[in-house]
């Protein structure tokens, strides 16, 4: 089985309100990329990577008047693909969803929040103290995980997958250098406290007897930048497990973690202004649970210079870089 993760930028931008594909001319949103070049290589990297289940993140907007389910199924008919159903979670206020597309000859997939005293469900309040007062602070998603029950049809195995989009958000709105620094601080330790809950939901399923596959875009990781001196950690870290109990894996987070400084892989590709010139991050994961490593997966990401796969077939690698700021990862098990 390949399950994928794909963060691609301005999704809900492609569709009208009834769900059609905008093939025309009009700026996508992304810079200097039509909405007809960019559903054409969405196209050809969705057909590319051939998952048999994606978690789809920035996916489709989803509200009274919109249907991420039907606009991601719409795009998948329209290009042939077996990923021909797709499901969301709780949907959010952002115009970037997480959504499911998968392969219903393949696997069965349920919405499945879980809730328990100590770990509410994630479309709600999470209490912890964030600055230290003893008074303990409620924390929220703006873009809730979501969770995924599976099962395998040809085997009838089960797992559960949790899509993630985490997010600190940008100071936007001062010009204060003192102003900014606090507000990013709050923000960062906002999200790490997100990850501490995200990390409680996956040590109870873990607890249950659960196989769990967390995967998304964490925009976060090891040494990513100054905050992580502050708090001595980053919110990946955290959701894979850090002190005792069953940890999780992923192979580019275990080797940005070993490596803090040098060459690691990388998932993602912003211009940056005023020069224009680009920087390279890892922000998406896929982090798999004792059981499933134990099955010796195999993880790649689909970076068009990094991946000599990629490289070398001109098509896709002009895409990969159309299609989304973001590349895929892709996890092949056996399950």
């Amino acid at each position: 089985m390949r399950i994928a993760t794909y963060n691609v930028e301005w999704f809900s931008n492609l569709f009208d309100d009834a769900g059609r594909l905008l093939e025309d001319d009009q700026g996508s949103g992304r810079l200097d990329v039509t909405r007809r070049e960019q559903i054409l290589a969405l196209g050809k990297v969705f057909g590319a990577i051939d998952a048999d289940a994606i978690m789809v993140i920035e996916a489709p907007d989803e509200n009274r008047r919109r249907s991420s389910r039907l606009a991601l199924e719409t795009f998948a008919e329209r290009f042939g693909l077996r990923t021909s159903k797709a499901m969301i979670g709780f949907g959010n206020t952002t115009q970037q969803e997480i959504a499911l597309l998968f392969d219903p000859d393949v696997l069965e997939a349920r919405h499945d929040p879980r809730e328990t005293v100590a770990v509410p469900r994630f479309d709600g309040a999470f209490a912890i103290d964030l600055d230290t007062d003893a008074a303990p602070d409620l924390v929220r998603w703006s873009k809730p995980p979501f969770e995924v029950a599976v099962r395998a049809l040809a085997s009838g195995k089960s797992f559960r997958m949790i899509g993630v989009h985490a997010k600190s958000k940008a100071p936007y709105g001062s010009s204060d250098p003192v102003e900014i620094l606090r507000i990013s601080i709050e923000n960062r330790r906002k999200q790490l406290a997100q990850c501490i809950w995200l990390r409680k939901r996956v040590v109870e399923d873990l607890e249950a007897g659960d196989d769990v596959i967390v995967l998304g875009d964490f925009n976060d990781g090891p040494g990513l930048d100054e905050y992580e001196k502050l708090f001595g950690r980053s919110s990946v870290e955290i959701v894979l497990g850090e002190d005792g109990g069953e940890k999780l894996y992923d192979p580019h987070a275990a080797l940005a973690i070993r490596q803090r400084i040098g060459a690691s892989p990388t998932t993602s590709r912003f211009r940056i202004p005023p020069e224009g010139n680009y920087l390279s991050a890892l922000l998406d994961y896929i982090m798999v649970s004792p059981r499933l490593r134990a099955l010796e997966p195999r993880w790649a990401i689909w970076h068009p210079f990094e991946n000599a796969g990629c490289y070398r077939e001109p098509e896709l690698r002009d895409a990969l870089l159309t299609a989304s700021d973001h590349f895929p990862v892709t996890l092949d098990i056996d399950l």
